[in-house]
């Protein structure tokens, strides 16, 4: 009997674990397919075409300038949290001079690209797959497959470019946007003054926090459109499918956000 427990078990891992390697090997090819359209349209092979320049600032304002509105909000609030909540704890040790550090430092390298990921991910990740799915249950992308045109080239590519360009785009303007809230807090509550807490900002940070920032939001853009992507192409079971298909591509798309995350910040933390 226990050993049946256990035949079992091992089953259930590996059959998980063969999903999960098909699911990734599935984004990889994805991103491969993606790249290598990216190369054709910068070579201006085939720029012309649906899948070209055009497609692509198409995506970029459904995906990024429609999303400013929730990120200015999300990160303004969230600034200000983080200036209250440090001014309490470092008026504790007589240093509350060190808010604009605190704000500007966690802003840079964690919460404007991570806190701006994850809005995009409910904004446009969701977006993406309904769209695709829809498309796969309509048999739209069978009609491109059947006229010899690849969908990677003419949906995927696209998508996964523009969310990756936009996303460092906005993490820009978010990390702007969490310290503005922060110095409002501050000037609420310790009557900072502005030219002092622009002055700290700007004496604490460095380079590296922006960049780190930066580099993350790169790879979060491409995790939320090849999750996306993937998950809008393997919709089955028509209105059904589409709305699991819009669930799954939220919930995988923040899980692997927060280890992606995870993984950077050790990253860094050893290499920096």
């Amino acid at each position: 009997m226990s050993e049946n427990r256990v035949e079992r078990l091992l089953g259930t891992v590996g059959a998980a674990g063969k999903s999960f390697l098909t699911y990734i090997g599935g984004m990889g090819y994805l991103f491969k397919e993606s790249l290598w359209y990216f190369m054709v349209l910068i070579l201006r092979l085939e720029g012309r075409r649906r899948g070209g320049s055009r497609a692509v600032f198409a995506q970029m304002v459904r995906v990024g300038v429609r999303s400013i509105p929730i990120v200015t909000l999300v990160l303004f609030f969230v600034g200000m949290i983080i200036a209250l909540q440090m001014a309490y704890v470092l008026r504790g040790f007589g240093a509350p001079q060190a808010v604009p550090a605190v704000v500007g430092v966690s802003m840079l390298r964690e919460l404007g690209p991570l806190l701006t990921a994850i809005v995009l991910t409910g904004f446009a990740g969701a977006s993406i797959a309904a769209e695709i799915g829809t498309m796969v249950v309509s048999e739209e992308i069978l009609a491109l497959e059947s006229e010899a045109l690849n969908p990677v080239q003419f949906l995927v590519m696209p998508r996964v470019l523009a969310t990756a360009f936009m996303l460092l785009c906005l993490t820009i303007f978010a990390n702007l946007i969490g310290i503005l809230g922060g110095y409002v807090a501050s000037a609420m509550i310790l009557d900072m003054a502005a030219n002092f807490y622009y002055a700290k900002t700007v004496d604490f940070l460095k380079m590296q926090d922006l960049v780190t920032g930066l580099i993350k939001s790169v790879v979060f853009g491409l995790l939320i459109a090849l999750i996306a992507c993937q998950e809008g192409l393997r919709v089955k079971g028509g209105a059904e499918g589409v709305g699991r298909a819009t669930t799954l591509a939220v919930v995988y798309g923040i899980v692997a956000l927060i280890s992606t995350d995870l993984f950077f910040s050790w990253l860094f933390w050893k290499v920096l």
